[in-house]
């Protein structure tokens, strides 16, 4: 098990992180001071790490959930029906839509005339902010 960082996340196979959790589970404090983050490979590590919790939360804004639950609902067929739907600005969307998809909270489908399709692939994002601003995280879930 290789360890890339003492406070933010770990390196490690499916069989090593089961090993440390029945470590965990017969001596607690086995935990202290390990990340509680855990990644197969550091390009999926990387790629997690793209986004604090502080900026997560400023990302997901009234705004951008309204516009999330637009998606849902109506299934638009591009970017600019659903601009339309939500009367916001089509570059400015995209933007927003844009730095979803590197989250993994949106994608993009082909549409008719080469439009882009926004499609919900994520419903749940779970946040765990450390007070003290030190182990914060952001997990994204897909569709239950």
């Amino acid at each position: 098990m290789k360890k890339t960082s003492p406070t933010t996340y770990k390196i490690g196979s499916l069989g090593e992180f089961a090993a440390w959790t029945k470590r965990v589970i017969c001596d607690p404090e086995t935990a202290r001071g390990v990340p509680k983050k855990w990644f197969d490979s550091e390009a999926t590590a990387t790629q997690a790490e793209q986004v604090s919790a502080e900026a997560m939360v400023k990302l997901l804004s009234p705004a951008n959930l309204a516009m999330l639950d637009a998606i849902k609902r109506h299934k638009p067929a591009s970017v600019r029906e659903l601009a339309m739907l939500t009367g916001r600005k089509e570059a400015s969307l995209s933007r927003t839509l844009k730095r979803f998809a590197q989250l993994g909270i949106v994608a993009f489908e082909d549409g008719p005339r080469r439009a882009r399709v926004p499609a919900l692939v994520a419903t749940r994002v779970h946040l765990e902010i450390d007070l003290t601003g030190q182990h914060s995280a952001v997990a994204v879930d897909g569709p239950r």
